[in-house]
C-alpha cells in the first residue's frame, strides 16, 4: 500500500479545493452573468457557451421549460441590470429591466453554477404586464435612485446566515405574527413591490393570517453587497412565482424588491 505524507495530503487538497474555488470566484460568476445578460439582450441563446452539456435545467417562473420556449429567446432593450455573486452557493443573481421595448418585463434570475463553472441551471422570474402592481418605467424610476455600491467596510457586512435569516424572516412574515419584529429595519429604508413604493419599508407588514408558508426557496447570497436574493413559490397569497431582494447596510434593511407573478 502506498502511504502518503500529511504534507502531501494537505498539499493534494489545497490544489484540489483551489480548483474548484477558482471555478466559483466573484469574478467568473459576475462574467457569466454578464453573458447571461448579452444573450438577453440580443435573444439568442448561442452566447450561452457554458451550459452544462450533461444537466442542464432552465426553469422561468417555478416551472421547468424548454429554454428554447422561454424569455431569453426574446430580445429585449435593457434599460437597467445589476448582477450580485454567492461564491458559496456558486450561483449568481441579475435583475433587468427593459421598460421601453415592445413588451416592458422585471426578470430576476439566478444562474447556478457546477464545480467546474459551467452553468448547471438559469433560473428565472419573469414579470410583465399584468403581473402584481406591474409597471416597468416606475420600477426603473424607483430603482436607478438606489445605491447598490459594495460595503468596503468589511466589519459591517452582515454575515451570510444573518442575510438568510433576514430574507426568511420577511418570507414568513405572512404565517408567523412575530417574525416581522425579528427584521432590523432600517428608518430611511424602502420597500418597492412591482411598482409600489414604500417609505420606510418596515411600515405596513403582515403579522401572520395564512396558513400556507412561502415556499420552494431558492438563495443567492453576497456579503459584499449586503444583499440576499429569494426565488420562491408565494403560496401564502397563492402559488405565485415570486423573487425577493434585501439589502441590508450596517445592520439594518435598506431596500427591498419584489418581483412577483400571478
Amino acid at each position: 500500500m502506498v502511504q502518503l505524507s500529511l504534507t502531501a495530503v494537505v498539499g493534494a487538497l489545497a490544489l484540489i479545493m483551489g480548483t474548484v474555488s477558482a471555478d466559483c470566484t466573484r469574478e467568473s460568476l459576475l462574467a457569466a452573468a454578464d453573458t447571461y445578460i448579452t444573450a438577453q439582450t440580443a435573444g439568442k441563446l448561442d452566447v450561452l457557451t457554458t451550459l452544462d452539456t450533461s444537466n442542464f435545467t432552465y426553469r422561468e417562473n417555478n416551472k421547468v421549460v424548454d429554454i428554447k420556449k422561454g424569455v431569453l429567446t426574446q430580445a429585449l432593450k435593457i434599460d437597467l441590470n445589476r448582477s450580485t455573486a454567492d461564491t458559496v452557493a456558486c450561483a449568481s443573481y441579475t435583475m433587468l429591466i427593459s421598460s421601453t421595448g415592445t413588451k416592458p418585463y422585471v426578470v430576476g434570475t439566478q444562474i447556478r453554477h457546477t464545480d467546474s463553472g459551467s452553468i448547471a441551471m438559469i433560473d428565472t422570474i419573469a414579470a410583465t404586464t399584468g403581473s402584481l402592481f406591474f409597471d416597468a418605467k416606475k420600477t426603473l424610476g424607483y430603482i436607478q435612485a438606489e445605491s447598490w455600491a459594495p460595503i468596503t467596510d468589511v466589519s459591517s457586512r452582515a454575515s451570510r446566515d444573518t442575510l438568510k435569516k433576514v430574507g426568511d424572516a420577511y418570507l414568513d412574515m405572512w404565517t408567523d405574527k412575530n417574525a416581522a419584529d425579528t427584521i432590523p429595519w432600517g428608518t430611511n429604508c424602502e420597500r418597492v413591490e412591482g411598482s409600489r413604493l414604500t417609505k420606510p419599508c418596515g411600515g405596513s407588514l403582515p403579522h401572520g393570517g395564512s396558513s400556507k408558508p412561502n415556499g420552494m426557496r431558492r438563495y443567492v447570497i453576497d456579503e459584499t453587497i449586503g444583499s440576499v436574493d429569494v426565488l420562491c413559490s408565494f403560496d401564502s397569497l397563492g402559488n405565485m412565482p415570486d423573487s425577493h431582494e434585501i439589502r441590508v447596510e450596517a445592520g439594518k434593511v435598506k431596500y427591498v424588491h419584489t418581483i412577483t407573478v400571478e
